[in-house]
């Protein structure tokens, strides 16, 4: 591990993130979640439940505003990803999957989510180094974070 540039944890090469279990990553910069974004992520989905676009039936629901679909929230976690780690000497990074998710807190319009993690395990293989980290979404102003997923990263050394 080389440092952090911009905020990201940096590492020269796949090869280095073995033996990186329990670094911290993060927090990356808030970002909002406004209507648009939920709409937009309804379209693209076709999720288009009320209480994510629906603001004036939403006022007057259990959340009292439209919320983010949980998995809006969780596709956020990709760009953190980037923006909390960097691995240089790389072909590919490729999401290999995820092995617990869990959606622990709703996100309220308006609100602004961030990012930290924590490297969890690093493992070799032919195709590359597999690196897990646990993601915590934050919400700004709230003790309980929106969600928790651990998560596992291929990164493909450059041939």
């Amino acid at each position: 591990m080389s440092g952090e540039s911009g905020g990201a944890t940096v590492f020269a090469t796949p090869q280095d993130l073995i033996g990186s279990e329990g670094t911290t990553l993060g927090p990356s910069e808030w970002v909002t979640i406004d209507q648009e974004r939920i709409q937009a992520f309804a379209d693209a989905t076709g999720d288009q439940q009320w209480i994510h676009t629906d603001p004036a039936r939403a006022a007057t629901g259990p959340f009292g505003a439209t919320i983010a679909h949980g998995y809006l929230t969780l596709s956020l976690t990709a760009a953190f990803v980037f923006e909390l780690l960097q691995v240089e000497g790389t072909q590919n990074v490729i999401n290999y999957g995820a092995d617990k998710l869990r959606f622990l807190q709703p996100v309220i319009v308006g609100s602004r989510v961030r990012a930290v993690g924590e490297i969890t395990s690093a493992v070799a293989g032919a195709g590359g180094v597999r690196l897990g980290y646990r993601l915590t979404v934050e919400i700004e102003g709230s003790e309980r974070p929106a969600l928790v997923v651990d998560t596992i990263t291929l990164f493909v050394p450059a041939a």
